[in-house]
C-alpha cells in the first residue's frame, strides 16, 4: 500500500525497483534470474484485492503468475509462483503464445498471444486470497501477424482485448509483391463473453500501415462516472491515432525535430499512461530519437466522445 514500485525485465532477470520516499532515488529491492527468456510482462489486480500480481510471457510455453512478498525477518523479499499453466512447447516460437501478454483492467482475464495464429484467454479468479485460472479459451486466427495486444477498459462489461493484425495470406501467395504492397493492418477487438465462456472477434477497422503499438485509454463506468472515454491509442510511424468503435478515427502527427528529413519516419519506442485519479490522466511517449512527448485527450465526459488528441513536446 502507498508504495511506488516497478517490475523490470532484463532479458532473463526480473527486478523489483522501489522509489525511496526519503531520498527520492530508485533502489533495487530484489533481483531474480528466471533461467529463461522474458518476452513480455503485465501487471494486474483482481477486483477486491490490495496487491498487484505479474503475468510473465516467456520461452517456457507457460502462463506464469508471480506475487512478490517481503520476508518476515526484514531481509528483502522474493517472487513466488502462484500460477503455472502449460499451454505450448518451449522456445521462442512464432505460433506459440508468450510474445504478447495483455490484462483486463479489472483483473478478470488475461490474453497471451504469439506472433502468429495462436491466442489464449484465461479467466482469473481468487480462492482463499490465491489467484486461480480457468481453462484456456481459444481466439486463434491463421494467416495473421500480430504487432501488439492490449486490454481495453470497458468497466465491468465483457472483457475486451485489442490487437494490431496484418493478414499475409494473399501476400504469401503472390510472387509479384503487389499484394504485400497493398496489405493493410487491422485494429481488432476480441470479446470474452463471461456468460458462455467464449472469445469472439467482435469488431475490426483498418488502421495505419505504420501502426506498431497500442496504449489503453482509461474508461469504464458510464457518463460522468467514467474514468475516461475508453478505446485505445494506436502508435504509428510519425502519427498517433485514437481509435474507438463509438466514433471515427482521430489522427495527430508527432512533433518533429528541426532538420530531420520529412521522408524519414519517426517511431515511438516506449509509452505509458499516467493516471492521477478518476478522469485525470495523460500519456507519455518516448521516440527513437530520445524525445519525450505528452499526449492528452479532450472529450465530453457525459457522452465519452473525444473531440481532440493533443501531442506536445515535453523533454
Amino acid at each position: 500500500a502507498k508504495r511506488q514500485e516497478f517490475v523490470v525485465s532484463r532479458g532473463h532477470v526480473l527486478e523489483l525497483l522501489r522509489v525511496d520516499a526519503e531520498t527520492g532515488r530508485v533502489v533495487t529491492v530484489t533481483s531474480t534470474d528466471v533461467f529463461g527468456v522474458i518476452r513480455s510482462l503485465v501487471r494486474f489486480r483482481i477486483h477486491g484485492q490490495e496487491i498487484d500480481h505479474v503475468v510473465v510471457g516467456s520461452d517456457a510455453g507457460k502462463l506464469v503468475v508471480l506475487r512478490y512478498s517481503d520476508r518476515e525477518d526484514g531481509g528483502g523479499g522474493e517472487f513466488a509462483v502462484v500460477v503455472d499453466e502449460t499451454y505450448g512447447k518451449s522456445g521462442c516460437r512464432r505460433v506459440v503464445p508468450g510474445q504478447f501478454v495483455a490484462a483486463d483492467p479489472r483483473g478478470r482475464a488475461v490474453m497471451v498471444a504469439g506472433l502468429e495464429k495462436q491466442k489464449f484467454v484465461y479467466l482469473l479468479d481468487r480462492a482463499d486470497e490465491k489467484v486461480t485460472v480457468g481453462s484456456p479459451l481459444e481466439a486463434h486466427k491463421s494467416g495473421v501477424i500480430v504487432f501488439d495486444v492490449v486490454g481495453v477498459d470497458v468497466g465491468f462489461d465483457h472483457p475486451v482485448f485489442a490487437a494490431i493484425e496484418l493478414d499475409y495470406v494473399d501476400a504469401d501467395s503472390d510472387p509479384s509483391g503487389a499484394a504485400a504492397a497493398a496489405a493493410t493492418k487491422q485494429l481488432v477487438h476480441y470479446e470474452l463473453d463471461l456468460g458462455v465462456n467464449t472469445v469472439t472477434r467482435k469488431w475490426s477497422r483498418e488502421t495505419d500501415r505504420g501502426a506498431n503499438a497500442l496504449l489503453q485509454v482509461p474508461g469504464g463506468g458510464a457518463g460522468a462516472t467514467a474514468d475516461g472515454p475508453g478505446g485505445v491509442l494506436v502508435l504509428c510511424e510519425s502519427w498517433v491515432l485514437f481509435e474507438s468503435p463509438k466514433q471515427a478515427t482521430l489522427r495527430t502527427p508527432l512533433p518533429r525535430r528541426a532538420g530531420v528529413p520529412d521522408e524519414r519516419g519517426l517511431l515511438i519506442t516506449a509509452a505509458t499512461v499516467f493516471r492521477r485519479k478518476a478522469g485525470v490522466f495523460f500519456f507519455l511517449l518516448l521516440s527513437e530519437l530520445g524525445d519525450l512527448y505528452k499526449a492528452t485527450l479532450e472529450y465530453d465526459a457525459a457522452t465519452g466522445v473525444v473531440s481532440d488528441l493533443v501531442v506536445q513536446y515535453l523533454d
